[in-house]
């Protein structure tokens, strides 16, 4: 089984999976910030690495979902996919943080 928690940043979700990962004894998994090349870049230059950075997300939460399934272990994951498709990326779009490109 996998679960996912989605919420704003400082809204509570990795003490929540904690707290759930511990009372089920399931293994909870954690967004990573330290492996990710773009977020000091982003909070420097939003507008120039906005696009980047929702790119990098979508990948690596892609990546974890297939690992995920793959495990077949019982995950409490605190951040999901769908956050990065349908609330940042459109919040970025709209704020004029991350604007159309060619493709």
């Amino acid at each position: 089984m996998h679960i996912a928690i989605a919420g704003n940043i400082g809204a509570g979700k990795t003490t929540l999976t904690n707290l759930l990962a511990k009372h089920y004894k399931w293994s909870p998994h954690y967004e990573s910030v330290t492996e990710n090349p773009y977020l000091d870049d982003f909070y420097s230059s939003m507008e120039r690495w906005s696009f980047n950075l929702q790119i990098y997300f979508l990948n690596s939460r892609f990546r974890q979902i297939l690992e995920i399934i793959e495990s077949g272990k019982n995950i409490i994951q605190d951040r999901t996919i769908y956050e990065d498709a349908n609330i940042f990326a459109p919040n970025l779009h709209a704020m004029g943080l991350m604007t159309n490109r060619d493709f």
